[in-house]
C-alpha cells in the first residue's frame, strides 16, 4: 500500500541539523508516509546519520549521489523514486511543526485531487536568533481554489515590486501532477525555486491554499542561502533561469487560449531582472561588466528569439529598453551609452510613475 505523503529531504553537510529534521518526522502523530533521503557527498558524517535513522525505522529510504552544489539533483530522483500520493521537499537542515502531517492529510481528504496545496512557512532566523516571521503568499479569505493562471495573475497582482516564487518547501505537491507535466528541478541549480515555481503553478488545473504553517525554514551560516554573499552571488544561477523562463513562455504562450494576462505579468518580472540585476546602479558599481557581459551572454546563448517573444507582451517602455540590453551585448561601442541610459533615463522614469 503506497504511503499517503511522500518527503523528498536532500542532505549534504547537514551532519549537525539533519537528526532535528528526522526527529521531527519521527514526533508526527500521522505516520503514513515514506522519507527519501537523498545524500550527496558530504565532508562530515551526514550519511552515517541518515543511515542510522533509515537502519531503526524502515519509512526512511537512502539513495546517493555527487556532490553537486544544489537540491536539484536530489529532489529529481526522489520525486522518480516516491510511491506516495502527495509530495513534500524538506531540506535536511529543516524542520517540519508538530502534528502538522495530520492537519495536512485531513485538509487534503476534505478536497482530495488538486495539484498544489500551497501552504505557511515560520522562518528560524539563527543569524538574528529571531522566530518572528511567518509566510503566506496567499492571502486568507481571497479564494479557497484557484485555477494555476489565476494563482499566478493573484500572485502578480499582490506582490508588484518583489514577485514571490513560492519556495518549493511551502507546497504540498499531487506527485502525478509532476510526472505528468515532466516537472523537475535544473541540475546543479542554486535557489530552483524562482525556476520551477513559476512553472509548476501556472501548469495546475487546480490550487487550493491551505495556510498551515507546516515548514520550519532554518536561516543559518553556511547554507547555500548564506554563503558568498556579494553583489554578483548566484548571476550564473540567475541567468540559467531566466534562460528557461523564456524558453516556457515560448512554448506556452504558442497555444491555443493562452491567456494574455500572464504574458504581461511574466514580461514585467522577467525583463525587470534583467534590467535591474545587470544593469541597476549598484550592480553596475559592484559587478564587473565582463562578469555582468559573461552571465548576460548565458540568458541569451540560442539568441534572442524567445526573449522577442516574450516582448511582444511588454509594454513599449520595456521594449525600448530591451532593445537597449540587445545592442549591449551586441555592440562593444554602445555599452557606455545603454548603462547611462538605464542609470538616467530608465530608472529614473520608473520612479516617477
Amino acid at each position: 500500500m503506497k504511503p499517503f505523503f511522500s518527503i523528498i529531504v536532500p542532505c549534504c553537510d547537514v551532519a549537525p541539523y539533519v537528526g532535528e529534521s528526522f526527529d521531527s518526522l519521527l514526533s508526527q502523530s500521522f505516520g503514513d508516509w515514506e522519507c527519501l533521503a537523498g545524500v550527496e557527498t558530504s565532508k562530515d558524517a551526514t550519511e552515517e546519520i541518515v543511515r542510522g535513522y533509515a537502519a531503526r525505522d524502515p519509512r526512511f529510504k537512502v539513495f546517493t549521489g555527487p556532490r553537486s552544489g544544489s537540491c536539484s539533483a536530489s529532489r529529481n530522483t526522489g520525486t522518480d523514486m516516491a510511491c506516495g500520493e502527495y509530495v513534500i521537499f524538506l531540506d535536511g537542515d529543516d524542520t517540519v511543526a508538530p502534528g502538522c502531517l495530520e492537519r495536512l492529510a485531513k485538509a487534503i481528504r476534505e478536497r482530495p485531487g488538486a495539484d498544489l496545496y500551497p501552504c505557511a512557512i515560520q522562518v528560524r532566523n539563527e543569524l538574528t536568533g529571531r522566530n518572528e516571521e511567518v509566510r503566506d503568499n496567499y492571502p486568507a479569505g481571497f479564494s479557497d481554489e484557484l485555477s494555476g493562471p489565476e494563482a499566478t495573475l493573484m500572485l502578480e497582482r499582490r506582490y508588484k515590486y518583489s514577485y514571490p516564487c513560492p519556495m518549493l518547501q511551502l507546497t504540498v505537491f499531487r506527485r502525478g501532477f509532476l510526472v505528468e507535466n515532466g516537472l523537475k528541478c535544473i541540475y546543479g541549480l542554486r535557489m530552483q525555486d524562482s525556476e520551477f515555481s513559476p512553472r509548476a503553478l501556472y501548469l495546475a488545473k487546480r490550487v487550493i491554499p491551505l495556510h498551515e504553517p507546516f515548514y520550519i525554514y532554518r536561516i543559518r551560516t553556511g547554507s547555500v542561502q548564506t554563503v558568498a554573499k556579494k553583489p554578483g552571488h548566484f548571476y550564473k544561477d540567475l541567468a540559467i533561469r531566466l534562460k528557461s523562463l523564456f524558453a516556457f513562455y515560448a512554448e506556452k504562450s504558442a497555444l491555443a487560449g493562452f491567456d494574455r494576462r500572464i504574458g504581461k505579468a511574466w514580461a514585467r518580472r522577467w525583463t525587470g531582472t534583467i534590467f535591474s540585476k545587470w544593469f541597476g546602479k549598484g550592480f553596475t558599481a559592484a559587478i564587473p561588466r565582463e562578469e555582468r557581459l559573461e552571465t548576460l551572454s548565458i540568458v541569451f546563448a540560442d539568441g534572442f528569439g524567445d526573449f522577442d517573444r516574450l516582448l511582444e507582451s511588454a509594454s513599449f517602455a520595456r521594449r525600448f529598453a530591451a532593445g537597449k540590453v540587445k545592442a549591449f551585448l551586441r555592440d562593444p561601442s554602445a555599452r557606455d551609452r545603454v548603462e547611462r541610459f538605464f542609470s538616467r533615463i530608465y530608472f529614473p522614469f520608473l520612479e516617477r510613475f
